[in-house]
């Protein structure tokens, strides 16, 4: 939920032009579909939960697209009309923060049957040993995490770990501790590189040639 809400906020923050429409759209579309979101949570309706979650990932994916190729046509822009080179590079992070934020969030959507899956598996006393990611903790003997790791035996992965997952990719273009094992996830991490490529060296390095 925060991090659609800090991805919607982001996009809020860019330059109108930048924006499919009013600058609020896109956030107020995010905090009213987090609503039925959270309650299909709350009454234990998983199916209805997954389905909102990934329209609402779905929205602010559609959003960060958008901006991503309205930022690109800028560069295309000469004279009067052209975009500052602040602007620019403003609006070359926000986008980069919004894309580790909207991929992080697919990853831990779609990842080893998603979050509710994850934590039935969890509840169950099941250790996380099946994903797309293979995270450093599921190679180690779970003995040795609980003694000297001090990690819970039934380890499993959080937001937070699919976070770091999405910005070690946006900011090495690659993959770093933690391989990636499923086709889906590959096409996912090829797309995030792409996307953060050409927002931080392409957008960022004509902008800085601008000043």
């Amino acid at each position: 939920m925060i991090a659609v809400l800090a991805a919607g906020s982001l996009h809020y923050a860019l330059p109108d032009t930048m924006n499919a429409g009013p600058p609020w759209l896109l956030l107020v579309v995010v905090a009213l579909l987090l609503v039925p979101t959270i309650v299909a949570h709350r009454v234990g309706r998983h199916d209805l939960n997954e389905a909102f979650g990934h329209l609402v990932t779905g929205v602010v994916s559609a959003g960060l697209g958008w901006a991503i190729v309205r930022l690109v046509a800028e560069l295309t822009i000469h004279g009067p009309r052209a975009a500052a080179a602040v602007s620019l590079l403003r609006a070359a992070g926000l986008l980069w923060a919004t894309t580790v934020l909207v991929f992080a969030s697919w990853y831990w959507r779609l990842d080893a049957g998603g979050p509710n899956a994850r934590d039935a598996r969890r509840r169950a006393g099941e250790a996380h040993t099946r994903g797309a990611f293979l995270f450093p903790q599921m190679t180690i003997d779970p003995a040795v995490l609980r003694t000297h790791c001090d990690v819970d035996t039934h380890w499993s992965p959080e937001f937070i770990d699919y976070l770091f997952v999405a910005f070690t990719t946006s900011t090495a273009f690659s993959p770093t501790d933690v391989p990636v094992l499923s086709r889906w996830a590959k096409v996912l991490m090829m797309l995030q590189a792409v996307m953060s490529l050409t927002t931080i060296a392409l957008i960022a390095a004509r902008a800085v040639n601008i000043l």
